[in-house]
């Protein structure tokens, strides 16, 4: 677990220059079937740059809004930091982290391969 805690501090520290900041609003929803359960709403800010000519990384976080069915808004603090891979033209891998404070706390691991056409 200390891996996934010092992970965006190696990526920024191992980072050269070309580097920058942005903002990221992004709404998830959960359903099991047709039943709703919530939204999150991350209002991330964030940083990304490169580690190679080929490896770029970023990292984000900030407050969250949870709509969870049947109850008040909450404010949370969310967050996420993932590196992305270029293998050729066509094929790029990615794997992130994110986190929710909370009550019922929820983190989580993606990873992916895309193909580009």
């Amino acid at each position: 677990m200390k891996f996934f805690a010092i992970l965006p501090a190696a990526l920024i520290a191992a980072a050269p220059a070309v580097a920058g900041p942005y903002a990221n609003i992004e709404a998830n929803s959960k359903f099991s079937g047709s039943d709703y359960s919530k939204t999150v709403i991350d209002n991330h800010v964030g940083y990304e740059g490169e580690i190679t000519d080929t490896a770029k990384y970023y990292v984000q976080g900030g407050p969250a809004l949870v709509l969870k069915d049947g109850e008040p808004l909450t404010t949370e603090l969310s967050g996420k930091a993932g590196v992305k891979v270029k293998l050729s033209e066509q094929i790029g891998i990615y794997k992130e982290i994110k986190f929710l404070t909370g009550a019922q706390s929820d983190y989580g691991i993606k990873a992916g391969v895309k193909y580009s056409f």
